[in-house]
């Protein structure tokens, strides 16, 4: 089950875990009120066929996919894309990320502009909300391997912070504002 908590302000290696002290968790309902990031358990081994991957898909129309391994032996040039990744940025589209094996963070701003940190493993499915500054590092096992969804064609464009001017963050912003009560609504 995924676990989320407050971060703490070192600017030590990115792969710990940086909690607090003491460490401050959030529930999923606070981190979804907060933030608008959707989490959901898929059964990872057999994700084709898994109920409510299919049912996300064909509501959300995600009708492109595919896989990335990020590991050191895997992913080409692999100290810049993890500096890359690691940048606080936004996209204009949602972020969809179903982990197949490894494990690693995701972090997320909330609305008062505290880091709360996600972290994955295999079977978690997060959505992050397209406007959201947010940003992903691998763990200290330095592994990772996920199924990225889209609606469409690939767009994977980072906008780096600030970015405060985009249609997708003032929509992102007025949503947050509204505790995400019609966010995401069908």
């Amino acid at each position: 089950m995924v676990q989320v908590w407050y971060m703490d302000t070192e600017e030590t290696d990115q792969r710990l875990e940086h909690h607090r002290n003491p460490p401050a968790y959030l529930e999923l309902e606070d981190l979804y009120q907060k933030t608008g990031v959707e989490y959901f358990k898929i059964n990872a081994d057999e994700y084709q066929s898994d109920n409510t991957l299919t049912e996300l898909r064909a509501q959300r129309g995600y009708t492109y996919d595919d896989e990335i391994t990020c590991s050191e032996k895997c992913l080409p040039d692999y100290a810049n894309k993890l500096k890359a990744f690691f940048t606080e940025h936004l996209h204009t589209d949602e972020e969809i990320r179903l982990i197949l094996d490894g494990s690693g963070y995701f972090d997320v701003r909330d609305n008062e502009d505290n880091w709360l940190r996600i972290k994955v493993v295999k079977g978690d499915l997060i959505i992050i909300p397209a406007g959201i500054y947010h940003r992903f590092t691998l763990d200290i096992n330095n592994f990772i391997r996920t199924r990225r969804y889209f609606v469409g064609e690939p767009v994977w464009a980072p906008h780096n912070r600030p970015a405060d001017d985009m249609d997708c963050r003032k929509s992102y912003i007025k949503h947050q504002s509204e505790n995400f009560v019609q966010f995401n609504k069908v």
